[in-house]
């Protein structure tokens, strides 16, 4: 099983963890915006959730911009657009950002409209994915061999008391 989880596909190996907030609730130019991030090696995914300030209202030609560059200074800012989704009631942006290294990484978010401009930063660290549907097995696998070390107990505990 060891060998199959290392010989298989890059592709297979892709992360299927939650997305986690490195940004809530933050007063940026004319919204508030939270940002969630699963910034994995490879491709990391950027979400930006905005609403609108108190007393005012989400511009309708608002466009969000999404910079990343180590915080070593090795690479410039590279900057993304992200697309806008309309996943429930809710206004929702999305990036798919290139990460090529497992290091520390800040993250500019830009919001641009007629409203006006604003932009927030945060730093987050990029990590390799995990072995995503392996991982589960891979951390089940001690508690799976202790109920089956228990399961054997009783079934040979059972078999004595019936030869008795």
């Amino acid at each position: 099983m060891a060998a199959a989880m290392f010989l298989a596909p890059a592709a297979a190996r892709a992360h299927n963890g939650p997305p986690f907030p490195i940004i809530v609730d933050q007063q940026v130019g004319p919204c508030v915006i939270s940002v969630w991030a699963d910034p994995n090696v490879g491709t990391g995914t950027f979400f930006v959730i905005v609403n609108a300030a108190p007393g005012g209202s989400i511009p309708g030609d608002l466009s969000v911009k999404i910079g990343v560059q180590p915080t070593s200074g090795r690479l410039a800012e590279a900057v993304f657009a992200a697309d806008r989704e309309h996943p429930n009631d809710q206004t929702q942006y999305k990036a798919l950002i290139p990460f090529d290294a497992q290091e520390f990484w800040r993250v500019r978010i830009s919001l641009e409209s007629a409203q006006g401009n604003g932009e927030t930063t945060a730093t987050v660290e990029v990590t390799p994915p995990g072995y995503g549907r392996w991982d589960m097995l891979i951390y089940l696998a001690p508690f799976l061999a202790i109920g089956f070390l228990w399961l054997a107990a009783v079934v040979r505990k059972t078999r004595a008391s019936r030869s008795a």
